[in-house]
């Protein structure tokens, strides 16, 4: 599949005209005030704030939530939107881009054995002046936290402190995909094979290298690595299908939605759509052989993180659709698929709460988001109609 519609432009953005009407709710939005969209009116209710730029929410069997902030610290969020902070955590390199990321449970969490209450959590661990990205995982202990075991970290340090990638996605067959930033000071890290920055890695629950991992029987190419040439991964989702996507940042634009596959290299820096910050020239080829074309283009500066596929009665109208956050652009973008093609994409959000960084399904079939601010909320999102 070396070209995957990379250039998918029929229907990227929704007329201004309408595009104006789904997001006249504005900032009254976030008090639950109605916006419409394409198929359905929606409405955004605050479930919890106050965090310091909080990086992802997971949830837990009994309906609370945990949310990552950058500054190291885990809350444990009631369905109040009440929060206290949980001890146990090593303390991380808080510099730049850097801290406490991602938060996911092992998939078997809650399932009444105890064996498998984990919860894993990417983070930049300190080393001398620089970091690693790192993987680590905890026991759940009632609403306390046990014992910290640290499952993997790339294989040598960098500054500064960028790129991390760092966010999380099981597989069907219970391994972990783990993306891992170029770490933003030499590009070409990305193609080296021997190096970690600038790919996905694929792990087993205690941190192992799975035994049919795409690489493991070439020498020159780290075991752990599941694709290569990715620029820094900050959004990825399995979809119930169990295809793996993940929206990815750019340089100046080139911001791009990937299907992942075993063994690719999906071309950074030597393929991109993206330009030079300082000069606004193109960075790369277009496209290259051997490596796979971008299956969808943001176009703008949409610098995206979080990913979400949707499923569910609740939006029934969007099943199967991802939900794409974006920072600087502010927006919840909803891209429709069919198969691996992005057919149409509909802006639901832009600037109504702000710099998105996660886009979650719940339990409960709604649409949790999650905002990077110095004061950062967490926000609900479900129809209209629903009380």
């Amino acid at each position: 599949m070396q070209d995957a519609n990379k250039k998918n432009t029929t229907s990227r953005w929704l007329a201004p005209g309408f595009a104006a009407l789904c997001l006249t709710a504005g900032m009254a939005s976030a008090q639950g005030e109605v916006i419409e969209t394409e198929h359905l009116p929606i409405s955004l209710e605050r479930v919890a704030e106050g965090f310091e730029h909080p990086w992802a929410v997971a949830f837990l069997p009994d309906g609370r939530y945990l949310v990552s902030e950058r500054n190291g610290q885990l809350n444990l969020v009631e369905d109040n939107g009440q929060s206290r902070v949980l001890e146990g955590l090593p303390q991380v390199n808080h510099h730049g881009q850097g801290g406490l990321l991602d938060v996911v449970l092992h998939p078997g969490f809650g399932d009444g054995s105890g064996e498998h209450d984990w919860i894993y959590f990417t983070w930049s661990k300190p080393d001398a002046d620089g970091s690693r990205s790192a993987l680590s995982r905890v026991k759940w202990e009632g609403d306390t936290l046990g014992e910290v075991e640290n499952l993997f970290e790339q294989d040598r340090a960098s500054g500064p402190g960028r790129h991390y990638g760092s966010r999380l996605a099981w597989l069907g067959d219970g391994t972990l995909l783990m993306s891992i930033g170029d770490r933003g000071s030499d590009p070409t890290r990305a193609q080296a094979r021997d190096d970690h920055a600038g790919s996905t890695v694929r792990l087993t629950d205690t941190g192992g290298v799975p035994e049919d991992n795409p690489f493991v029987d070439d020498p020159d190419t780290l075991d752990e690595i599941y694709t290569l040439g990715n620029r820094n991964i900050q959004g990825m989702v399995v979809r119930r299908n169990g295809d793996a996507w993940a929206s990815e940042h750019g340089p100046l634009t080139g911001d791009e939605l990937n299907l992942l596959e075993a063994g690719n290299n999906y071309g950074w820096p030597e393929v991109t759509l993206g330009n030079d910050y300082a000069t606004n020239e193109p960075l790369g080829a277009d496209s290259l052989p051997g490596m796979i074309d971008p299956h969808y283009d943001f176009e703008i500066r949409f610098a995206p993180s979080g990913l979400a596929e949707v499923s569910g009665e609740l939006f029934s109208a969007w099943e199967g659709n991802l939900l794409a956050g974006g920072l600087s652009s502010e927006q919840l973008l909803r891209v429709a698929l069919d198969g691996d093609q992005v057919i149409d994409t509909e802006r639901l959000l832009e600037g109504e709460i702000g710099r998105i960084r996660d886009v979650r399904q719940g339990p409960d079939g709604a649409i949790y988001l999650l905002t990077d601010e110095s004061q950062g909320s967490l926000y609900r999102l479900r129809p209209a109609d629903q009380p």
